[in-house]
């Protein structure tokens, strides 16, 4: 009998949104960057994304989703979610308040519902790559389709 892959809580909640997804695998045993894993699937970077989790002045919790050649801009992404200012967590602590290890973290079935952003510029794509939820694991989706189940919205969040 073939070995059955185990689905993550992102790929749960897809399907049970009835949000059609394609899974890339890579064999990987520790965080290697969104790059790379471009590199080592034959992915087109424009297409793939990254997931960035920050804390805000008032203590709150922000997740960003944006190209993986791009850098979050500060101050925009602070205004997208009406703070003063964010910081990027240190990466002790992305488990304990995403659910998530670093190198799986994607912004769909979180331990909490965070406030979302997606760099506008994905709005334009007719599909994006990100994390799957564990090491080894990318979902290609329609950029909708991530807004829509990680309750996101688009925003100007990334660096000129």
């Amino acid at each position: 009998m073939a070995k059955k892959e185990n689905k993550t809580n992102a790929m749960r909640i897809l399907e049970n949104l009835k949000i059609p997804y394609e899974m890339h695998t890579y064999e990987c045993d520790e965080f290697i960057d969104a790059g790379q894993i471009a590199d080592m699937l034959s992915l087109d970077h424009r297409l793939v994304y990254k997931t960035l989790v920050t804390k805000g002045h008032s203590g709150n919790y922000f997740v960003f989703v944006l190209p993986i050649d791009s850098e979050l801009d500060m101050k925009k992404a602070a205004r997208s979610v009406g703070e003063k200012n964010v910081e990027m967590i240190h990466v002790k602590d992305i488990n304990s308040v995403t659910g998530y290890i670093r190198g799986g973290c994607t912004a769909v079935g979180m331990k909490k519902q965070y406030v979302t952003r997606i760099a506008q510029c994905a709005k334009d794509l007719d599909k994006m790559i990100v994390s799957g939820g564990r090491l080894g694991m990318q979902l290609e989706l329609k950029p909708d389709d991530l807004k829509m189940a990680s309750k996101a919205e688009y925003a100007d969040i990334l660096k000129d």
